[in-house]
């Protein structure tokens, strides 16, 4: 028998990025992705990035081959409920350029920028830093690496452009998540987790904060019973909205008719940088049952 773990992620604004990674656009997906989900919960379990899906070979290893805590989350079968699509939102960023006073570091990790000023630092007074600045030098050095002939640490770009980018996101949007799992004490063991978390978490980007109650308890039954079986969830504007039909996006074997591949079915979430394979989901329009339960003691 399985059961749903229900997450509700719900804040000011979310991000879920897809395509982009540190680049001038960045963008965010309609609904949370997998790969983010599961990160999530990793951090809120305090589990390393540097775990396996599996437990390596060796005699240090209680179960070579078996799943660990990871490989558990990273198995579960997936589910999204837009109760509240959100609205997307796009932010015009600028960051860099300009001039910017001097510290003490620019100075040591730069010998061009120390001769540049030498002259106001050796006629100047006080033991305070702040008052030397050079036209079109940016503040910070960048690319910082040994000098070949002397062993110097040196600056490989003193100057820079500003950097323009495109950030998008989610505003007031709110997603019930579904994570299916045959062990129940597992999930439990999650959904405490996420109420008790050993890292910060956030909801795609660290300048979204997850707002209120995370973890709605664990339910028998599979996905698309756990969906219906519940209301929308509360938040500003359900009065004015349908309480009966919401979109829902739930992860199924490739053979089932209809389903389309998702590339964000997390690997490793190693810090040289994640892997992600293909799972496969198919969209569905979630009616909910006329006597579907009540949410309660939610913090908005």
């Amino acid at each position: 028998m399985t059961h749903v773990l229900l997450v509700r992620l719900a804040g000011p604004l979310q991000s879920w990025g897809v395509t982009s990674h540190f680049a001038p656009r960045r963008d965010s997906h309609s609904r949370p992705t997998k790969s983010a989900v599961i990160g999530m919960c990793a951090a809120a379990m305090g589990l390393p990035r540097s775990m396996p899906l599996q437990e390596p070979a060796g005699q240090a290893a209680p179960r070579p081959g078996r799943p660990t805590v990871l490989g558990e989350l990273a198995r579960t079968v997936f589910g999204v409920r837009a109760d509240r699509p959100g609205v997307p939102v796009r932010d015009y960023h600028t960051v860099g350029a300009g001039r910017y006073p001097l510290r003490p570091r620019d100075l040591v990790l730069d010998h061009r920028r120390a001769a540049a000023v030498s002259a106001g630092l050796d006629t100047g007074t006080g033991d305070r830093f702040g008052q030397y600045s050079l036209a079109d030098w940016y503040g910070a050095p960048k690319k910082i690496a040994a000098d070949p002939v002397s062993g110097v640490l040196v600056s490989g770009e003193l100057t820079r452009s500003a950097l323009i980018t495109e950030r998008w996101y989610l505003a007031d949007a709110s997603f019930l998540v579904g994570l299916q799992h045959e062990d129940k004490e597992f999930l439990e063991s999650v959904g405490r987790a996420l109420e008790h978390p050993r890292h910060l978490l956030w909801l795609g980007r660290k300048s979204c904060p997850p707002s209120g109650t995370l973890s709605l308890g664990v339910f028998p039954g599979e996905l698309d019973t756990a969906f219906r079986s519940r209301r929308l969830l509360p938040g500003p504007g359900s009065a004015e909205r349908p309480e009966n039909q919401a979109w829902a996006w739930l992860q199924v074997p490739p053979s089932v008719q209809g389903a389309t591949p998702v590339q964000d079915q997390p690997v490793s979430f190693s810090s040289s940088g994640p892997e992600h394979t293909t799972r496969w989901e198919i969209t569905r329009r979630i009616t909910i049952a006329p006597d579907a339960a009540d949410w309660e003691d939610i913090i908005p």
